[in-house]
């Protein structure tokens, strides 16, 4: 129980770091894509201005889509122009350029043979067709920029651009890939370290429990049953009375124990158990322990829940939850229902009562653990009862959780229907 939970925080850690570093590398990846991109579109900008220029001196601002005037910010102080850096030199731009009626005026295909004119006239018709202003199509970037006499379809050839992200890419999948399968490994190999002296301090605590309650229910037993002779010889005795009832809490102390220590490490038979008959039956069992206490136990099972599990185990967690809910109970209600959800058998458990704080709801489980510090003395009740009841079932391959709300307090057991 103790090693399962503290494994699974501990993977759910290193879980999250793993996330968190995949999610560090797709993102260094995205931005770096759209830096790479929006680079080029600046450069694809200032190409447009350019061309305008050249073609008309008086021009200064050139032009963007939709044929309003365009600038390009000054550079940083300490570096060049955009157009006289050694990116901007050394990439490839063409154009076409379309008249009044869609005739073909002219077209830069930048005295290469990667794209002919018949296939960027054909590109750029497209784009028009399209009517996006700018973008990206294969592995060029265009600009439309419309004036009153034409049009003109600019492009960038981001073929080397694109193949360093699709290395980039590549690289980053591939080292990054192999990185979080070292580090998965990693983590399962530091977990168990961590984890092992854990593991080993609760396994240490759980046999002393073991161990003490075997070796004190014998002298218990002597004890128990020298003081009901000796009574017996001398009568009534207020001395006497006292190690009598005494006894028999440290008995009980001793018996629950010792349930403790067989939920936890005992393998029990399991067999096919109708888990619909053991709760109908311990709802009966318990009614008149309700009647007595001013409560009625109102019950809703669903029948012909079978399961695999051991019965007296499972009788247990019944007992014990409706036992809690009779003690604990502010009203004189409570409700125990049980039905089936997909594959696993819910059993509830609710009754009024005092609210329980948030920090105190995490603790509910542990042993001798009580909600009510000052109460030092309730009978037979020693704080191991839902200590038993999560051993038991996550014994079954099930949990057990507790809820406050609304005045409310619901315990619930989940256990798998195993037919």
């Amino acid at each position: 129980m103790f090693s399962r939970s503290r494994r699974k925080i501990v993977l759910a850690i290193m879980g999250s770091l793993l996330f968190l570093f995949a999610i560090t590398l797709s993102v260094i990846m995205i931005a770096s894509s759209r830096e790479i991109r929006q680079r080029n579109m600046e450069m694809l900008e200032r190409h447009v201005e350019l061309f305008y220029q050249e073609q008309e001196p008086g021009f200064l601002e050139g032009a963007i889509p939709g044929g309003t005037p365009m600038s390009m910010p000054d550079p940083p102080p300490g570096k060049p122009p955009l157009d006289l850096r050694p990116d901007y030199q050394l990439s490839t731009f063409y154009s076409v350029t379309f008249g009044d009626e869609g005739a073909v005026l002219a077209v830069d295909n930048g005295d290469r043979e990667v794209y002919s004119e018949d296939e960027l006239i054909e590109i750029a018709r497209e784009i028009l067709a399209g009517k996006e202003s700018s973008g990206r199509k294969g592995n060029l970037s265009f600009i439309v920029s419309r004036r009153s006499e034409d049009t003109l379809v600019a492009f960038m050839d981001n073929t080397v651009s694109e193949s360093g992200l699709h290395t980039l890419l590549r690289n980053v999948l591939i080292i990054g890939g192999a990185a979080v399968i070292v580090l998965f490994f990693l983590s399962l190999y530091l977990s168990k370290r961590i984890i092992r002296p854990l593991e080993e301090n609760d396994q240490r605590q759980k046999q002393f429990i073991s161990d003490a309650s075997h070796e004190l229910k014998t002298p218990v037993a002597v004890i128990g049953a020298n003081a009901e002779i000796l009574s017996s010889e001398i009568g009534q005795n207020e001395w006497l009375s006292n190690i009598l009832y005494e006894n028999e809490r440290m008995g009980g102390l001793v018996q629950q124990l010792l349930e403790l220590s067989r939920a936890e490490n005992a393998n029990v038979p399991m067999e096919q158990v109708d888990f619909s008959r053991i709760v109908t039956g311990e709802v009966l069992a318990l009614e008149m322990l309700a009647f007595d206490q001013g409560e009625t136990l109102e019950s809703d099972v669903e029948e012909n829940l079978i399961l695999t599990g051991n019965q007296t185990q499972l009788t247990q967690v019944v007992s014990i939850l409706i036992d809690n809910a009779i003690r604990h109970s502010t009203g004189s209600k409570i409700a125990i229902s049980l039905k089936s959800q997909g594959h696993m058998a819910l059993l509830s458990v609710i009754n009024e009562g005092e609210a329980i704080p948030d920090e105190k709801m995490g603790h509910l489980f542990d042993r001798f653990y009580r909600v009510d510090e000052a109460r030092t003395d309730n009978g037979h009740h020693f704080g191991l009862g839902l200590s038993i009841a999560k051993a038991i079932a996550e014994k079954h391959g099930g949990n057990i959780s507790a809820t406050c709300r609304d005045g409310k307090i619901q315990f619930s057991v989940s256990i798998p229907i195993k037919k």
